[in-house]
């Protein structure tokens, strides 16, 4: 009797446990393509382009008022589903996808709810117009003809959306108003420029016939930016201490919260830049032996005079202007040769990364570059690069204060950051996950410490592993690196919580972690645009240094490095909190 009732139990709860999975699947497919179709620019960009019948890359994302109040009740109705699911009964491989639905959910119910940043931030609109109409130009998903047709009937839609935009947006702070503008000329420079001067013969006629509309309400729309919204800066970019809390806590996944991020980054930022000073010396007494170590000054003074000098000598070693973009080209090439002579992971087959200039649309958010990866659903088109250049109408200034911050050594760590190992490496193994549900779910909603951690933690693999023969320059630049990635924790928390001031970030950026004017100004600027993506670097950073201490110390003797990054890699961009009960 006993046997037949554990065997009873066992099938009861065999079949609830493959009820509970099937119905995550279910839940999660339906996330992902029921959220991509509220954003056909999206969709195109991960290699949807059918759905329910509708070709996604003819269409324009729907802003208006019923439309956004019909995607809000999806979100509020799929937070009540996933209550309802029995966790406990789920594998970790289910669990990390449960995570990513709830968090994307919450951060989505947040800001429909608090933030509305529908009402509010009119680089939203500008920027998915640029990517709705430069994805179809540049990703090679059918031949040019049929892309630029799906072109031609996405610009016949520019009108309405612009209109819709208009009429949502409220009130916005001025600094998003006016990088607005800035990318909205970036969009018709697209249009009227990039994109006609590519357009087959055949088509330059219909071309022509709806550019003329979309370019005429791009102007209107640019009308409206600096002759009406502009005077309508009442809204706020700090979310503040209550919304922000809350957003960090659905964004990061990491299980820390913000004020916690905080204490833990000014703790470090002492330490880095102690050991910042212990890297200095010896080159400070090799350019500057006549100052003698500065023993005339204590504390923070003398940290930041040898510390800056050196970093002044070495920011003197940089591009030029006409050379910046080829010479991100070639550090791409030998960060390449290295990973794979010292076999750090399995390289991806394809060849598929093309490095190019950030598209100008997205320059605000993008001022010194990024990355894009190739379409989770279609991995073997192109995946880019964003090297931002340097404008040529940029005063010499300028120009130097960019090319000095981002000199012979800063421009290496930017390309292994968002290449090589870095995240070209990262997305071509996400875009090998199965499902497709699941691989879509972890690439366009995936665990951004994940993502931006790996950018820090491959860099530093490839520093620990000799690259550029164990450079001092090197090591001391990717040291203000980290002191960076510390400072942008800092910012965006004490910005967005405890009103921070733009002298105060200002000086936070240049006199504590070395920063030239051009980058703090830049970074700033980020940071007031965006929010709780800035500490994801160290958030993250931390997170896969632990996940590869725990998974060093259960392997033992068996531990293998490139093994690691192989299996964490594999599975996408899950929460790092979820990482370790994946790996093997």
């Amino acid at each position: 009797m006993t046997k037949v009732v554990a065997v009873v139990s066992f099938i009861l709860i065999a079949s609830g446990c493959r009820t509970t999975t099937r119905k995550l699947g279910d839940l999660s497919e339906e996330f992902v393509y029921t959220t991509l179709s509220f954003s056909p620019a999206s969709a195109t960009g991960v290699g949807l382009h059918q759905y329910r019948k509708q070709n996604l890359d003819e269409l324009l994302d729907d802003v208006s008022q019923e439309s956004l109040d019909r995607q809000r009740r999806f979100y509020e109705d799929f937070q009540q589903r996933l209550g309802e699911l029995k966790t406990e009964r789920l594998k970790p491989e289910e669990l990390a996808d449960f995570d990513i639905l709830q968090n994307q959910t919450s951060l989505a119910l947040l800001d429909f709810n608090q933030i509305h940043s529908a009402l509010h931030n009119p680089t939203s609109y500008v920027e998915t117009l640029g990517n709705a109409l430069f994805s179809p130009f540049v990703l090679e998903y059918a031949p040019l003809r049929a892309r630029i047709q799906n072109i031609i009937a996405r610009l016949r839609n520019v009108p309405l959306y612009l209109d819709q935009a208009a009429g949502n947006l409220d009130s916005s702070p001025t600094v998003w108003t006016q990088v607005s503008i800035e990318e909205n000329e970036g969009n018709i420079n697209l249009v009227d420029k990039t994109i006609r001067a590519a357009v087959p013969d055949d088509l330059r006629e219909a071309y022509a016939k709806a550019a003329r509309p979309a370019l005429d309400a791009m102007t209107k729309f640019q009308g409206y930016l600096k002759g009406n919204l502009t005077y309508r800066s009442n809204a706020d970019w700090r979310l503040g201490q209550k919304i922000y809390s809350l957003k960090f806590r659905y964004a990061l996944e990491s299980g820390m919260e913000a004020d916690t991020a905080l204490d833990v980054a000014e703790r470090e930022l002492a330490k880095v830049r102690k050991r910042m000073l212990d890297l200095a010396l010896p080159l400070h007494q090799q350019i500057a032996p006549g100052h003698g170590g500065h023993s005339d000054l204590e504390g923070d003074r003398r940290q930041n005079q040898i510390i800056g000098e050196v970093l002044d000598a070495i920011a003197k070693r940089h591009s030029t202007r006409e050379s910046y973009m080829q010479d991100a080209r070639q550090d791409l090439e030998e960060a390449r040769a290295f990973v794979q002579q010292k076999h750090l992971l399995t390289l991806p087959p394809r060849s598929n990364l093309q490095v190019i200039p950030t598209p100008e649309f997205m320059r605000g958010s993008y001022s010194v570059g990024g990355f894009n990866a190739a379409p989770a659903l279609e991995p073997q088109l192109g995946a880019f690069y964003w090297v931002t250049p340097v404008a040529p109408d940029w005063p010499a200034e300028r120009a130097e204060s960019k090319l000095r911050e981002y000199n012979f050594y800063k421009l290496k760590l930017l390309t292994t950051h968002e290449a090589m190992p870095g995240h070209y490496v990262q997305m071509e193994f996400a875009n090998g996950v199965e499902p497709a549900s699941r691989r879509l779910l972890r690439s366009v909603y995936g665990s951004g410490p994940y993502i931006e951690g790996w950018g820090e933690y491959s860099t530093q693999v490839l520093l620990d592993e000799g690259f550029l023969d164990h450079s001092p320059e090197l090591a001391l630049t990717f040291a203000k690196e980290e002191l960076r990635v510390i400072a942008n924790t800092i910012l965006d928390i004490r910005l967005q919580m405890l009103n921070m001031t733009d002298q105060e970030a200002m000086d936070l950026m240049q006199q504590q972690t070395f920063q030239e004017k051009e980058e703090a100004s830049g970074k700033l600027q980020r940071a007031k645009l965006s929010s709780c993506q800035l500490p994801m670097y160290f958030v993250g950073w931390r997170g896969w240094l632990r996940v590869r201490d725990g998974y060093k110390q259960k392997k033992g003797a068996a531990y293998s490095l490139s093994a690691f990054h192989d299996s964490a890699l594999k599975e996408g961009a899950v929460p790092l909190s979820k990482l370790d009960g994946l790996l093997p």
